[in-house]
């Protein structure tokens, strides 16, 4: 009788106990080998899942940020120190007060050719320093000398917009520069007084409030330099596209133009036809796109109902710094939070029916580490760095296959270990081997031994 024949039988006899959701032991974790022969590359961005050393479904190794092969669309100079990048004296010093001692891979390839002025498509994963990037790119390009506004990032969620100027102002420390947060949920007031007296040189902000501003005539755009949309996928493909249609439209007709994006659905190549002129693309290759140090596993709960058992053996099970779960609506998210609290879990929520004032009192504390367990639904997965975070559940398996990598981009971050563990029911199982065909690797039946991945 096979394992999970087995499991079945169990439950049909005695009830079901999460602690049979585990499959057979396997052997410790070894570090990933790499292998002399390239993985199958298969049609589509490859994110690879890490496989414990000898295992016969070891499809190659992930490769992590610090290696990941890149292509150009022309020969650019590669900068492995920040000295050679001949930044302002005053940026470099931000940048090494700030605690960076060499530019990670996307930023050694990027930063020029947008200091440089040229129009680029950049692919860059969570945690790879792809936000630090655009604030260097920000306070090079910007001049104090200018009272208008020079620079202006749009991001698709209000906290990644945050975070992004919270960069910028950090490594714009010994700098004259300013950098005003435009988001939803501040004051629009406060928003239009701070742009109306002028010396805002860069805008981190939301595509809603930024067009609202243009059009209350508070933002000024006829001198801007540089638009700079990250997160781009999300943007647009998610009903952004006209705003920020709308929002290009108000600029000089040569601004720069960049685009961030982990992936790059037909979307973003779409609008990248709009609005640049012979972009510079800066991508990795096939099988360079991973999130290295992240095993990712799956634990059939066969129906919905055994999945709040499972996630409290898990919890019984494993040694968790901090974790965030993901659920598939606001929902779900309100009856988890309130189930775990009834069985004595301190647990934080997150999701976007919460003020904006509420949201950011959440991210702080978690930040902090006043509670393990953040529950949240995508509004989180993008963009927002909390360095303990050693474990990923997917309570519920994501809608769009993109989000399952910026959901367990969590986890892992620069280099540390991860877990990412996804519930999957019955139903879901389609919806899994999607994400597997989709990335071109293969999620693992969790071990009974998973404490030792962490």
């Amino acid at each position: 009788m096979s394992t999970r024949d087995h499991m079945r039988s169990s439950r049909r006899r005695e009830g079901y106990s999460p602690h049979r959701a585990l499959s057979p032991p396997r052997r410790p974790p070894s570090p990933p080998r790499r292998h002399s022969s390239p993985p199958r590359r298969p049609r589509g961005s490859s994110l690879r899942s890490p496989s414990p050393a000898g295992s016969e479904s070891s499809r190659g190794t992930a490769r992590s940020a610090e290696t990941a092969n890149f292509s150009t669309s022309r020969k650019i100079t590669v900068h492995r120190s920040f000295e050679s990048m001949r930044l302002k004296p005053n940026l470099l010093r931000g940048i090494y007060s700030a605690g960076y001692y060499a530019p990670s891979p996307i930023q050694q390839h990027c930063v020029m050719p947008l200091i440089k002025k040229r129009d680029v498509i950049a692919q860059a994963q969570s945690g790879t320093g792809k936000t630090a990037m655009l604030a260097f790119v920000s306070l090079q390009i910007a001049s104090p000398d200018s009272q208008a506004v020079q620079v202006l990032i749009l991001s698709p969620t209000r906290e990644l917009s945050k975070q992004t100027e919270g960069n910028i102002r950090s490594l714009g420390e010994y700098t004259t520069l300013k950098c005003l947060g435009c988001v939803g949920g501040n004051r629009v007031g406060e928003d239009m007084r701070a742009l109306g007296k002028g010396g805002v040189h860069i805008v981190s902000g939301t595509p809603g409030r930024v067009f609202d501003m243009i059009q209350r005539g508070a933002l000024d755009c006829r001198k801007l330099k540089t638009l700079i949309v990250d997160e781009a996928d999300q943007m647009f493909g998610s009903g952004f596209k006209e705003q920020v249609y709308d929002i290009y439209r108000s600029m000089p007709a040569d601004v720069q133009v960049a685009l961030v994006s982990a992936t790059l659905p037909d979307e973003v190549v779409e609008m990248s036809e709009k609005f640049m002129t012979d972009p510079v693309s800066v991508l990795v290759k096939r099988d360079g796109l991973s999130l290295d140090g992240i095993w990712q596993f799956y634990v059939d709960v066969e129906q919905e109902k055994w999945k709040f058992e499972t996630l409290c053996d898990l919890y019984e099970t494993l040694t968790i710094t901090q974790a965030v779960i993901f659920c598939n609506t606001k929902r779900k998210v309100e009856w988890l939070t309130k189930k775990m609290t009834e069985n004595g879990f301190t647990v934080m929520s997150m999701s976007g029916s919460m003020t904006q004032e509420r949201r950011n009192e959440v991210m702080d504390s978690f930040r902090k580490g006043h509670s393990r367990v953040l529950i949240a639904t995508d509004i989180w997965s993008r963009g927002i760095d909390v360095q303990h975070v050693s474990l990923v559940i997917n309570y519920d398996v994501p809608n769009e296959q993109e989000a399952y990598l910026h959901r367990i981009g969590r986890s892992g971050r620069f280099g540390r270990k991860g877990v990412a563990i996804t519930f999957v029911t019955s139903g879901d199982m389609g919806a899994l081997r999607s994400i597997e065909r989709f990335y071109g690797m293969q999620i693992l039946e969790l071990p009974s031994n998973v404490d030792d991945y962490l």
